[in-house]
């Protein structure tokens, strides 16, 4: 039998030999994964460190020029540009201030190389956990090589390039040096870089006096200045220091006790000047400190002749009589310009909220003025030999095509000039001018301050053409010092910030040159206090004899004007729209007569009469026009003629009186009424008498 051939068994490899074989595949090819993208890591920052030496050449801390404005009496009323504070050390920062700023933004910061794997780790999972951007992974190292060398682009080139300047500054730097760096240049709102100019912003103190609380809210506004603004939002500042103080004690660099200490108050930093309306003042100062001087490259401090208190008042008066009538009357907007008769500006409101509009009209809206323009017609009249007991027919224009109307087609007949600016009538507005001519009054316009464009046509004696309220009121000031041209200003002077330096200073008020002839001036002031006493100002009148104005109202209530002056204030007043929309029978003896009266009333008694130092030849000159209109050359109180056509405004009783007074029922007009009816109706621009 043959021997059967025995089958060799087959070698199985063992379980344990294929294991190994697949984690060593695995790590072969992780290897050179890992190797490979870590080359190309390497490429990649040796690419972005190539640029790295010009940008560390080129650290200079650029920023824009600051500007402060100040009011009269000091108080802060504007910054413009960046606020840089005093170069502080790390010892004369408080403590506390440091603690809390390491313990909201880098707890590990002394203990990290300059990047924080673990804060950024930690920062990830809670963003990947709130499903949005709840925390950053940035040290304290790459924000200051952000804020010293890299733009604010979110790019993987400037995280690189953030991340390496990280560990460049730590191997230059010491910690506290780096430290003492960031706070020294972060940005903190307002305007302010660094935590001694923010300390100074909020807290009127320098940052070594800042207490716990204070240190807290510094420390939150890192995450977002605007937004955490104990200036714009004392409520979300008090929040975001309560997070600060609990992550402090969390961090374990205060107690509980400490916590508990804290006023649970919003925190009070000291009170700017109330309401916005401020800003409108102090982009006018701006704007002119940037025509006086040009581009410095210095911080500057500007002094101004504003007065706060009637600033606030004017500001408060404005906002107020808006919120009560203008849904009903739609008016929307306003402006107020106050200032002395020598031309400086003491408040400016231009608009009911700046925060809503910077748009200025105090200064740039050009409006119609309506009747508030009468005056320089008038005076040009009273130069060309008229008179105010001069009497001329109030009576309807038939002729020509121009013919304007009186408010309301009332008509009085014979009346004098005084007389007939006091009822504000048309129809003599515009025989005077067609006596004298446009070109006498533009010339007295001119003379009085009057920059805008003026049509040569008789329109103008009605105010058809447009001017500011700064502008108007600027006029109206040379009126009230007795015919000295003074053209508005607010800046009395301006320093360096850092040296003090004086690159403007205004000088001492010259001595007045008159620009008209001042028993012209003397006879037109009379008048246009009698406009308060007896006319359609009458809603002005707070008492004061030395009160003059004149209300302006054009076509269609589209603006209402209410222009004054005393021998201590001058101020403007104008109501009206944006889109030149009407108002509703908004007259300027209405409104805009009870507002000019608020702020006169309350605040005329509060300065000196001014008055220019006149040459001797002039004030002699004055005298006699004084005398020769107040002695014999007027009779305010004259009898009305044979057929009682004279208005006798020292006899209420007189059936002209009577009439005025009442309306077709009979029934006496109260007073803002009565100036309503009494006003304007302005024609339109443009329409010319042959």
């Amino acid at each position: 039998m043959a021997n059967k051939k025995k089958k060799t068994p087959v070698k199985r490899k063992s379980t344990k030999k294929q294991k190994t074989s697949f984690f060593g595949f695995m790590f072969k090819w992780l290897f050179l994964i890992g190797f490979w993208c870590s080359l190309a890591v390497i490429v990649l920052c040796a690419y972005y460190a190539t640029e790295l030496p010009d940008i560390t050449e080129n650290a200079a801390f650029e920023r824009k020029s600051s500007i402060i404005v100040k009011a009269a009496n000091d108080t802060i009323i504007g910054r413009y540009g960046d606020l840089i504070g005093d170069q502080v050390t790390i010892d004369t920062v408080p403590k506390d201030l440091v603690n809390a700023v390491l313990a909201i933004e880098d707890r590990r910061f002394y203990y990290h190389p300059g990047i924080d794997p673990l804060g950024f780790a930690r920062a990830m999972f809670v963003n990947v956990r709130e499903q949005r951007f709840a925390q950053g992974g940035s040290t304290i190292t790459q924000q200051l090589a952000k804020n010293l060398f890299l733009s604010r682009e979110r790019t993987i080139k400037r995280k690189i390039q953030e991340a390496m300047l990280a560990f460049w500054l730590e191997f230059e730097l010491s910690k506290d040096e780096i430290l003492e760096a960031y706070l020294n240049r972060v940005y903190l709102g307002g305007g302010t870089y660094g935590v001694d100019a923010a300390s100074k912003l909020y807290f009127n103190k320098p940052v070594s006096q800042v207490n716990l609380e204070e240190a807290a809210t510094l420390a939150g506004l890192l995450k977002a200045p605007s937004t955490y603004s104990p200036h714009a939002n004392p409520v979300r500042s008090r929040e975001r220091a309560a997070v600060v103080i609990n992550a402090m004690l969390d961090a374990g660099y205060i107690e509980e006790s400490d916590k508990l200490q804290i006023n649970a108050s919003i925190p009070k930093p000291p009170r700017k000047p109330s309401g916005n309306a401020q800003r409108y003042y102090s982009d006018w100062i701006v704007d002119q400190t940037n025509q006086l001087l040009g581009p410095t490259g210095d911080d500057l401090i500007i002094e101004t002749t504003m007065d706060v208190d009637i600033q606030n008042t004017a500001e408060e008066t404005l906002k107020s009589t808006l919120l009560k009538n203008g849904a009903a009357k739609n008016i929307t907007q306003g402006a107020v310009v106050t200032m002395r008769p020598n031309g400086a500006v003491l408040a400016l409101v231009g608009g009911r909220d700046y925060g809503l509009s910077q748009f200025n009209r105090a200064t740039q809206a050009a409006r119609q003025p309506g009747s508030s323009f009468k005056p320089f017609t008038y005076l040009a009249a009273l130069e060309n030999g008229w008179h105010p007991d001069d009497l001329i027919m109030d009576e309807p224009i038939t002729r020509g095509r121009y013919r304007p109307k009186n408010f309301g087609h009332k008509y009085y007949g014979e009346v004098t000039i005084e007389e007939a600016l006091t009822l504000s009538l048309n129809t003599v507005a515009y025989q005077l001018i067609k006596n004298v001519g446009p070109a006498a009054v533009i010339d007295v316009a001119r003379r009085l301050g009057i920059k805008s464009k003026l049509n040569e046509d008789l329109s103008l004696a009605l105010g058809t053409n447009q001017i500011s309220p700064l502008e108007l009121t600027g006029a109206y000031a040379s009126i009230a010092n007795g015919g000295v041209m003074v053209a508005p200003y607010g800046i009395t002077k301006i320093t360096s910030a850092k040296d003090g330096t004086v690159y403007y200073e205004r000088k001492a008020e010259p001595k007045g040159k008159r620009a008209v002839k001042p028993r012209a001036i003397s006879m037109l002031i009379a008048m246009m206090q009698n406009a308060i006493q007896n006319g359609t100002g009458r809603g002005a009148n707070f008492g004061s004899p030395k009160a003059a104005g004149k209300t302006g109202t054009s076509q269609d209530s589209r603006d209402a004007w209410f222009m004054g002056f005393t021998d201590r204030l001058v101020t403007g007043v104008w109501l009206g729209n944006d889109d030149n929309a009407s108002m509703k029978g908004v007259t300027g003896g209405s409104y805009p007569a009870q507002i000019w009266r608020s702020v006169m009333a309350k605040h005329n008694g509060q300065y000196a009469p001014f008055r220019y130092d006149i040459p001797f030849f002039e004030r002699f000159e004055n005298l006699i026009s004084q005398w020769s209109t107040f002695g014999f050359g007027r009779n305010r109180g004259r009898q009305a003629n044979d057929n009682n056509e004279r208005i006798n405004w020292n006899n209420s009783n007189t059936s002209r009186d009577n009439n005025r007074n009442r309306d077709d029922n009979g029934q006496l007009y109260q007073e803002s009424e009565r100036a309503q009816e009494l006003e304007e109706d302005l024609p339109e621009r443009g329409r010319y008498n042959d």
